[in-house]
Protein backbone atom coordinates (compact mmCIF):
# COMPACT_ATOMS: atom_id res chain seq x y z
CA UNK A 1 0.00 0.00 0.00
CA UNK A 2 1.39 3.61 -0.91
CA UNK A 3 1.27 6.64 0.77
CA UNK A 4 1.30 9.90 -1.13
CA UNK A 5 3.18 12.85 0.66
CA UNK A 6 0.60 15.43 1.36
CA UNK A 7 2.50 19.11 0.27
CA UNK A 8 1.85 20.90 3.27
CA UNK A 9 1.37 24.72 3.13
CA UNK A 10 2.70 27.06 5.44
CA UNK A 11 1.85 30.42 5.76
CA UNK A 12 4.16 33.04 7.79
CA UNK A 13 3.05 35.84 10.00
CA UNK A 14 3.73 38.65 7.14
CA UNK A 15 1.75 36.53 4.81
CA UNK A 16 -1.66 36.27 7.40
CA UNK A 17 -0.98 40.30 8.05
CA UNK A 18 -0.78 41.40 4.23
CA UNK A 19 -4.56 38.97 3.48
CA UNK A 20 -5.78 40.31 6.93
CA UNK A 21 -5.22 44.07 5.92
CA UNK A 22 -6.23 43.36 2.39
CA UNK A 23 -9.40 41.65 2.92
CA UNK A 24 -10.23 44.67 5.77
CA UNK A 25 -8.99 47.42 2.71
CA UNK A 26 -11.25 45.49 0.02
CA UNK A 27 -14.64 46.02 2.24
CA UNK A 28 -13.44 49.40 3.43
CA UNK A 29 -12.91 50.81 0.04
CA UNK A 30 -15.81 49.51 -1.32
CA UNK A 31 -18.22 50.98 0.61
CA UNK A 32 -16.51 54.41 1.32
CA UNK A 33 -16.71 55.87 -2.24
CA UNK A 34 -19.89 54.59 -2.24
CA UNK A 35 -20.55 56.49 0.53
CA UNK A 36 -19.40 59.54 -0.65
CA UNK A 37 -21.01 59.48 -4.18
CA UNK A 38 -24.09 58.56 -2.54
CA UNK A 39 -24.00 61.72 -0.35
CA UNK A 40 -23.75 64.24 -3.42
CA UNK A 41 -26.94 61.94 -5.17
CA UNK A 42 -28.81 62.66 -1.87
CA UNK A 43 -27.97 66.08 -1.45
CA UNK A 44 -28.77 66.72 -5.47
CA UNK A 45 -32.46 64.95 -4.39
CA UNK A 46 -33.60 67.09 -1.27
CA UNK A 47 -32.31 70.29 -3.07
CA UNK A 48 -34.87 69.53 -5.92
CA UNK A 49 -37.38 68.95 -3.14
CA UNK A 50 -36.65 72.48 -1.58
CA UNK A 51 -36.75 74.25 -4.94
CA UNK A 52 -39.55 72.56 -6.28
CA UNK A 53 -41.49 71.53 -3.04
CA UNK A 54 -42.07 68.00 -4.56
CA UNK A 55 -42.85 65.35 -2.15
CA UNK A 56 -41.31 62.34 -4.08
CA UNK A 57 -37.86 63.89 -3.65
CA UNK A 58 -38.42 64.25 -0.09
CA UNK A 59 -39.32 60.24 0.06
CA UNK A 60 -36.23 59.76 -2.45
CA UNK A 61 -33.68 61.39 -0.14
CA UNK A 62 -34.87 59.59 2.96
CA UNK A 63 -35.27 56.05 0.91
CA UNK A 64 -31.60 56.39 0.05
CA UNK A 65 -30.15 58.32 3.35
CA UNK A 66 -31.12 54.60 4.85
CA UNK A 67 -28.64 52.88 2.47
CA UNK A 68 -26.14 55.33 2.82
CA UNK A 69 -26.23 55.16 6.52
CA UNK A 70 -25.81 51.33 6.61
CA UNK A 71 -22.60 51.94 4.22
CA UNK A 72 -21.57 55.17 6.24
CA UNK A 73 -21.40 52.49 8.96
CA UNK A 74 -19.52 49.95 7.37
CA UNK A 75 -17.00 52.30 6.21
CA UNK A 76 -16.32 53.70 10.00
CA UNK A 77 -16.13 50.02 11.42
CA UNK A 78 -13.59 48.61 8.47
CA UNK A 79 -11.71 51.98 8.61
CA UNK A 80 -11.42 51.23 12.54
CA UNK A 81 -10.13 48.05 12.04
CA UNK A 82 -7.50 49.56 9.45
CA UNK A 83 -5.69 51.75 12.49
CA UNK A 84 -5.81 48.87 14.69
CA UNK A 85 -3.77 46.95 12.11
CA UNK A 86 -1.56 49.66 11.20
CA UNK A 87 -0.29 49.40 15.07
CA UNK A 88 -0.52 45.85 15.53
CA UNK A 89 0.11 44.69 11.82
CA UNK A 90 2.87 47.00 10.61
CA UNK A 91 3.75 48.04 13.79
CA UNK A 92 7.65 48.69 12.65
CA UNK A 93 5.96 50.72 9.64
CA UNK A 94 4.01 52.68 11.98
CA UNK A 95 6.92 53.40 14.28
CA UNK A 96 9.16 54.39 10.90
CA UNK A 97 6.96 56.72 9.26
CA UNK A 98 4.41 57.36 12.32
CA UNK A 99 5.36 61.09 12.66
CA UNK A 100 4.51 62.02 8.76
CA UNK A 101 1.84 59.05 8.05
CA UNK A 102 -0.36 59.60 11.12
CA UNK A 103 -0.86 63.45 10.34
CA UNK A 104 -3.05 63.18 7.63
CA UNK A 105 -5.34 60.76 9.25
CA UNK A 106 -5.35 62.64 12.32
CA UNK A 107 -6.30 65.95 10.44
CA UNK A 108 -9.26 63.71 8.82
CA UNK A 109 -10.89 61.59 11.99
CA UNK A 110 -10.44 65.49 14.04
CA UNK A 111 -11.61 67.48 11.12
CA UNK A 112 -13.39 66.04 8.23
CA UNK A 113 -14.64 62.91 9.99
CA UNK A 114 -15.93 65.15 12.83
CA UNK A 115 -17.75 67.39 10.78
CA UNK A 116 -18.89 64.45 8.54
CA UNK A 117 -20.36 62.45 11.66
CA UNK A 118 -22.23 65.64 13.38
CA UNK A 119 -23.90 67.12 10.25
CA UNK A 120 -24.86 63.68 9.24
CA UNK A 121 -26.41 63.14 13.01
CA UNK A 122 -28.18 66.61 12.25
CA UNK A 123 -29.41 65.85 9.14
CA UNK A 124 -30.80 62.04 10.35
CA UNK A 125 -32.78 64.14 13.11
CA UNK A 126 -33.59 66.97 11.44
CA UNK A 127 -36.31 66.42 9.24
CA UNK A 128 -39.32 68.44 10.07
CA UNK A 129 -37.44 70.07 12.44
CA UNK A 130 -35.19 72.48 11.08
CA UNK A 131 -35.95 75.14 8.39
CA UNK A 132 -36.01 73.14 5.07
CA UNK A 133 -32.37 75.24 3.83
CA UNK A 134 -30.93 74.59 7.00
CA UNK A 135 -31.62 70.89 6.75
CA UNK A 136 -30.56 70.59 3.27
CA UNK A 137 -27.47 72.69 4.19
CA UNK A 138 -26.08 69.79 6.98
CA UNK A 139 -26.77 67.16 3.93
CA UNK A 140 -24.25 68.98 1.47
CA UNK A 141 -22.01 69.47 4.44
CA UNK A 142 -21.95 65.82 4.87
CA UNK A 143 -20.63 65.48 1.34
CA UNK A 144 -18.21 67.68 1.55
CA UNK A 145 -17.07 66.83 4.39
CA UNK A 146 -16.63 63.06 3.07
CA UNK A 147 -14.77 64.55 0.13
CA UNK A 148 -12.63 66.13 2.33
CA UNK A 149 -12.09 63.00 4.57
CA UNK A 150 -10.73 61.05 1.21
CA UNK A 151 -8.30 64.28 0.85
CA UNK A 152 -6.80 63.37 3.82
CA UNK A 153 -6.71 60.13 3.48
CA UNK A 154 -5.19 59.57 -0.19
CA UNK A 155 -2.79 62.02 0.84
CA UNK A 156 -1.51 59.95 3.28
CA UNK A 157 -1.67 56.70 1.06
CA UNK A 158 0.30 58.95 -1.69
CA UNK A 159 2.96 59.49 0.71
CA UNK A 160 3.58 55.72 0.60
CA UNK A 161 3.63 55.88 -2.93
CA UNK A 162 5.93 59.21 -3.25
CA UNK A 163 7.36 59.99 -0.22
CA UNK A 164 7.71 63.96 0.15
CA UNK A 165 8.22 66.53 2.38
CA UNK A 166 10.03 63.90 5.42
CA UNK A 167 13.30 63.90 6.92
CA UNK A 168 15.09 60.46 8.64
CA UNK A 169 16.06 62.00 12.16
CA UNK A 170 17.39 59.34 14.75
CA UNK A 171 16.02 56.68 12.33
CA UNK A 172 12.54 57.70 11.93
CA UNK A 173 11.22 59.59 9.19
CA UNK A 174 9.77 63.40 10.69
CA UNK A 175 8.16 65.87 8.75
CA UNK A 176 10.06 68.59 7.42
CA UNK A 177 6.84 70.20 5.36
CA UNK A 178 3.59 69.27 5.87
CA UNK A 179 2.19 71.30 2.61
CA UNK A 180 4.75 68.92 0.63
CA UNK A 181 2.14 66.62 1.43
CA UNK A 182 -1.00 68.51 0.19
CA UNK A 183 1.38 69.43 -3.14
CA UNK A 184 2.38 65.54 -3.57
CA UNK A 185 1.84 64.97 -7.14
CA UNK A 186 0.90 61.41 -6.80
CA UNK A 187 -2.14 62.93 -4.21
CA UNK A 188 -3.97 64.96 -7.54
CA UNK A 189 -3.68 61.92 -9.41
CA UNK A 190 -5.52 59.76 -7.29
CA UNK A 191 -7.67 62.38 -5.87
CA UNK A 192 -9.51 62.86 -8.83
CA UNK A 193 -9.51 59.29 -9.69
CA UNK A 194 -10.85 58.21 -6.61
CA UNK A 195 -14.12 61.27 -6.27
CA UNK A 196 -15.01 60.28 -9.76
CA UNK A 197 -15.24 56.85 -8.94
CA UNK A 198 -16.76 57.52 -6.00
CA UNK A 199 -19.96 59.51 -8.38
CA UNK A 200 -19.65 56.65 -10.76
CA UNK A 201 -20.43 54.02 -7.84
CA UNK A 202 -22.59 55.90 -6.33
CA UNK A 203 -24.66 56.41 -9.51
CA UNK A 204 -24.67 52.46 -10.52
CA UNK A 205 -25.79 51.58 -7.29
CA UNK A 206 -29.05 54.20 -7.51
CA UNK A 207 -29.49 52.90 -11.37
CA UNK A 208 -29.29 49.14 -10.20
CA UNK A 209 -31.43 49.12 -7.30
CA UNK A 210 -34.00 51.46 -9.68
CA UNK A 211 -34.05 49.09 -12.36
CA UNK A 212 -34.35 46.20 -10.00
Amino acid sequence: MGYRQKEVITMEALDLARWQFAVTTIYHFLFVPLSVGLAYLIAYMQTMYVVKNDENYKRMAQFWGKLFLLNFAVGVVTGIMQEFQFGMNWADYSRFVGAVFGGPLAVEALVSFFLESTFLGIWIFGWDKLPKKVHLASIWLVAIAATLSALWILSANSFMQEPVGYAIQNGRAEMTDFFALLGNKQLWVEFPHVIYAAFLTGALFVTGISAY
